[in-house]
């Protein structure tokens, strides 16, 4: 994977993919990212791969996302602080969530449900603004994931 700059953005390793979550600064990426990795039951796999920056790259048609190194296995929970929990170093996304994202109604029109990102073409799940994601997220895993 090619190195490039770093994203705003927190990820979570669910089964064999990995969710993207992305949003402006306080729209509660840290929180999902916790969320799905600690929710009840598990359904899946569920482990952190990167909190607040991220690294993205295409490898052979895959999205791939790691960690900055210096906040890796780190995650900041609102009025906790920082903890330190396992994490995976790497991962395939298979999908992206856009929180606080103006195109996140009731019925998101199609060229909303899915997003190119370095060359890599993915099912995206945008949440407008005050809408709780885990329950969006919960229902939309696995059925988007992208197939490669």
């Amino acid at each position: 994977m090619s190195e490039t700059a770093s994203i705003h953005a927190s990820a979570v390793l669910v089964g064999p993919k990995a969710i993207l979550i992305r949003g402006p600064s306080g729209s509660g990426k840290s929180r999902l990212a916790w969320e799905l990795v600690t929710a009840p039951p598990k359904r899946l796999f569920a482990r952190l791969v990167a909190d607040d920056r991220a690294y993205l790259g295409n490898h052979s048609g895959s999205l791939l996302v790691r960690p900055v190194s210096a906040l890796a296995g780190l995650i900041e929970i609102h009025g906790f602080g920082i903890r330190r929990i396992e994490f995976e170093p790497v991962a395939v996304v298979g999908l992206i969530v856009d929180l606080g994202a103006a195109d996140g109604g009731r019925h998101p029109e199609e060229p909303a449900k899915t997003i190119t990102i370095e060359g890599v073409t993915l099912p995206r799940l945008p949440v407008a603004s005050a809408v709780a994601a885990l329950p969006l997220v919960m229902a939309a895993w696995p059925v988007p994931l992208a197939e490669n």
